[in-house]
């Protein structure tokens, strides 16, 4: 593979991790910084990614701080104790994503839930249409809260074996 076929495949990578970022309430230039570093065979400082991305300095700086604060990124001091500080992607994706659905996806299913909960105690006894419809609604919401649970409990391994050895 040559170096412009292997340039092409990251750029395509790096580009779905900026559309990523957007569903996860992030910005596209959060993306596209977690991609270069991700790809980087080493730290890389503020203008290091300046010249990567194009990206203004105070944008940089404002995106790694917060992937350092969400976790996506490390912070890394210059070797030799000098003051740059360089930054590296925290590469185990899985931990990242158990994140995400344990503050984002489990709230939102929390919330819902409450919500049908709410509505099937407003409703009267009977076999009304919206009883039946709601009823299901709480089943299904309540089928995903145990599968984010798993998903933020287990490793992809753990799940993957998990899922294998069901019988159908």
């Amino acid at each position: 593979m040559s170096e412009e076929d292997r340039a092409a495949a990251r750029e395509r990578v790096i580009e779905s991790m900026e559309q990523s970022a957007e569903v996860y309430g992030l910005s596209r230039s959060a993306g596209r910084i977690y991609g270069v570093l991700y790809f980087s065979e080493e730290p890389l400082s503020i203008p290091d990614l300046v010249d990567e991305t194009g990206y203004a300095k105070s944008t940089i700086s404002n995106v790694t701080r917060t992937l350092t604060r969400i976790g996506m990124v490390r912070r890394r001091s210059s070797d030799g104790g000098g003051r740059r500080v360089r930054y590296t992607a925290v590469r185990e994706i899985w931990f990242i994503l158990q994140d995400v659905f344990q503050q984002y996806v489990q709230r939102e299913i929390q919330t819902t839930l409450r919500t049908i909960q709410r509505a099937q105690a407003q409703l009267p006894d009977g076999n009304e249409p919206e009883t039946e419809q709601i009823e299901e609604l709480r089943a299904t919401y309540e089928d995903l809260e145990e599968v984010v649970s798993l998903v933020s409990e287990f490793t992809a391994a753990e799940l993957r074996d998990a899922l294998e050895s069901y019988d159908r």
